[in-house]
């Protein structure tokens, strides 16, 4: 870094309430970078210890990583470059190896962007209020003086390769050797799955699985040529849906950017929605804790998943805990509860076996043994976990949110229903047939709803009503 400085870096842009995200060569360059990386050591007191540094597949991922590990080695850190990371190797990483950790990674977003993730040792998350904040002012004073002090002792940087470690790990959570022949259409959207499916799925690592994969856009390229790595986008999956059917497959699996959320589609080509994928491997994660001792095992969901995950869980002899939406969130609440399996709307899963963390990958494995270990199509076996019909989530641009909840509210004064303010508004029917939520965007102009209910008809009646109200 230069010690001539004229501009007053401020950081707020880029740095969220989770990560750190911004456009290349504006809000994140090689030179922020560096001091993120020598306040990333100095704030969890890293001197000394051993650090972990990866990215994904973008561009300016490796150069990213080596001003990170210059930044904390300058403060005295030791670094283990990982280089070619999804984001949840990063948190098996940090978990199997006990150490801190930082990726880079933009998720979904479009080829522009750039961010870094970052962990404690053991995976645990680093927030806004957890650390991330801290880092920031350090990042920023660093910035404005102009040079990062070396610490004592510089430290070392080296490479080390977790992807065999990571691969086998996932293997041993779920055995799939016994499963019946499946084929698997898998669309890594040009990101990280393009290399972690082959080395967990395939036989490039390890010994073969009875599995078929069929690849869509494994070649790991951050221009994201054919489509956006955001599977949560309908469109997005469009080309895996007509693949799955144009190869007579079993399923169809799309990853994001990074590699931490997994969506599934149906021999038919149909999504099975996120809730289902929560429901059914809640299933599983119940069935093998207690199978291990544990009398009530506990299964975290956010308010936005089905109605029917917490019914599926009371059923299963499980414990269902309610929870706002986000991962910190979600995984605050995973280790307090010392819950076994935590599920979002969004296709994030969690899992204690997992530190916790978020983990597309295992959560596709346990899609892939829930199909495999019987014999019907996985149409029939998602439609037991989607007993309700879902709205999805629909944004309307709202210049007054307060004010439009609150119309809401009154229009609903009447009805026999209860409201709860856990994360925006929730309104339940007492009689069961129907709940949906109001909840404000943080950053965007939107007031975002989701609604269930016992049927089609009753769906599109209330989501029709509160639009109308909400858009007015």
């Amino acid at each position: 870094m230069t010690s001539e400085q004229t501009t007053a870096f401020d950081l707020s842009a880029s740095f969220k309430a989770y990560d750190v995200r911004g456009i290349v060569g504006e809000s994140i360059t090689a030179e922020i970078v560096e001091a993120v990386g020598a306040a990333f050591v100095d704030v969890l007191q890293l001197e000394g210890q051993t650090i972990l540094v990866g990215g994904d597949m973008r561009p300016s991922s490796p150069e990213f990583s080596k001003a990170f590990a210059n930044g904390a080695a300058t403060r005295g850190a030791n670094v283990e470059l990982l280089d070619l990371i999804s984001t949840d190797e990063l948190y098996f990483a940090c978990g199997f190896l006990n150490r801190a950790g930082a990726t880079f990674t933009a998720s979904h977003n479009p080829a522009g962007y750039n961010g870094i993730k970052m962990s404690k040792a053991g995976a645990v998350p680093i927030s806004s209020e957890s650390g991330l904040k801290d880092i920031q002012a350090l990042a920023e004073q660093y910035l404005n003086t102009g040079s990062i002090p070396a610490s004592g002792s510089r430290g070392q940087i080296g490479v080390r390769d977790v992807l065999k470690d990571y691969s086998e790990y996932l293997r041993k959570l779920v055995d799939l050797s016994g499963s019946r022949p499946l084929k698997v259409v898998v669309d890594a959207g040009n990101g990280m799955a393009g290399l972690t499916t082959p080395a967990v799925l395939g036989d490039t690592l390890l010994p073969k699985l009875p599995l078929d994969i069929i690849p869509l856009y494994f070649e790991l390229d951050g221009s994201f040529p054919n489509h956006p790595a955001n599977p949560l986008e309908p469109e997005n999956l469009r080309d895996l849906q007509a693949a799955v059917l144009e190869h007579g497959a079993d399923i169809g699996l799309a990853f994001d950017g990074d590699a931490d959320r997994c969506f599934v589609v149906d021999e038919k080509g149909q999504p099975v929605s996120p809730s289902a994928i929560t429901g059914m491997v809640a299933r599983r994660e119940i069935a093998r804790a207690k199978a291990q001792g544990e009398a009530t095992p506990t299964i975290i969901h956010n308010l936005l998943t089905s109605r029917a995950v917490s019914e599926l869980v009371e059923h299963d002899g499980g414990r269902a805990v309610r929870t706002r939406v986000g991962h910190s969130f979600i995984k605050a609440v995973m280790a307090a509860e010392g819950a076994v399996f935590g599920g979002e709307h969004s296709a994030h899963f969690y899992f204690r076996d997992f530190w916790n963390a978020d983990t597309g990958m295992l959560a596709a494995m346990h899609v892939l043994a829930a199909l495999g270990e019987q014999d019907g199509p996985l149409s029939e076996l998602a439609r037991e976990y989607e007993p309700y019909v879902s709205s999805g989530e629909i944004n309307s641009e709202v210049d007054d949110k307060p004010a439009a909840v609150e119309r809401v509210r009154a229009d609903f004064a009447n009805e026999d229903i209860t409201i709860d303010s856990l994360d925006g508004s929730t309104f339940t029917a007492n009689d069961g047939s129907y709940w949906f939520n109001l909840r404000p965007s943080n950053t965007e102009p939107f007031l975002r709803l989701n609604a269930e209910a016992t049927d089609r008809g009753t769906m599109e009646r209330i989501r029709d009503r509160v639009l109308s109200i909400v858009r007015a």
